[in-house]
Formats: C-alpha cells, structure tokens, sequence
C-alpha cells in the first residue's frame, strides 16, 4: 500500500478537514479551483487510500455518492432525507459494539450508525408549505 504523504494527498486530507462530510465531487471542485491540473482520478484514488489506512472515513450513504468525513472513530451521523445534508450526531455515542460483542458471538469490526429524518431548514421548509396549502 502507498504510504507516501504526497501533496495531492495532503490537499485531499485537508479539503475533507474542511468541509462537512463532502463527496469526491465536492473535494475535487474544491482543489482544482485552485490546483487546476489535478485530475479527478486523483482526488478518487487518494480519498480511497486515506479512507484504507483509517485517516479518514468512507460514509456509503445508500443513496448516492459516498461522503467523506476526517473522524475515524465510530460515531452516527444525522442525513436528511429530503437535502441529503450529512452531520455527526451531536450526543455522547453508544457503544453498540460493545454491547454485541458482549451479547452475541460477533466481533465488531466497523459500523454505520445513521439517522434519517429532516434537517431544521428542511423542516422549516415543509412547514410552510403544509401552511400554505392550509390556507
């Protein structure tokens, strides 16, 4: 496995530290705003490999591109479902693991914990608009 800090790999981290659970698309626009040459290939292949060694995390959402998020510990996130806007769960976590592992004969190697629901905007938005269909 490529354990070289290149810069690419270092501009990749650091977009990922950055923005909030962004996409490969999401860091790639970011990057070649102000590194034009580097290819999306690039930006894939490195977020693959920083998501390989644990220095960043792969969130498979289910439902479209896969995020990205610079907390490697196992901790839920919070998705809306109507904006896809991703965000961790602000709450102490809940060692699930553990509890399976002392309940069941399985040993825990990784785990996504996702809630989906409405975001504030999002919740806002449809309040109004049930309003307005009242009205």
């Amino acid at each position: 496995m490529d354990r070289r800090n290149t810069i690419q790999r270092q501009l990749v981290f650091g977009v990922v530290c950055k923005l909030n659970h962004p996409d490969a698309d999401e860091v790639y626009a970011a990057i070649s705003k102000e590194h034009p040459h580097i290819s999306k290939a690039t930006v894939y292949r490195n977020l693959n490999l920083l998501a390989e060694q644990n220095i960043i995390q792969k969130i498979e959402t289910g439902c479209g591109a896969d995020k990205f998020d610079y907390r490697t510990p196992a901790h839920p996130h919070l998705r809306c479902r109507r904006c896809g806007k991703l965000v961790d769960a602000q709450f102490p976590a809940l060692d699930l693991a553990k509890a399976i592992e002392q309940n069941a004969d399985f040993a825990v190697e990784r785990y996504n914990l996702e809630f989906i629901g409405l975001c504030s905007e999002c919740k806002n938005i449809l309040n109004k608009e049930q309003e307005d269909l009242q009205k």
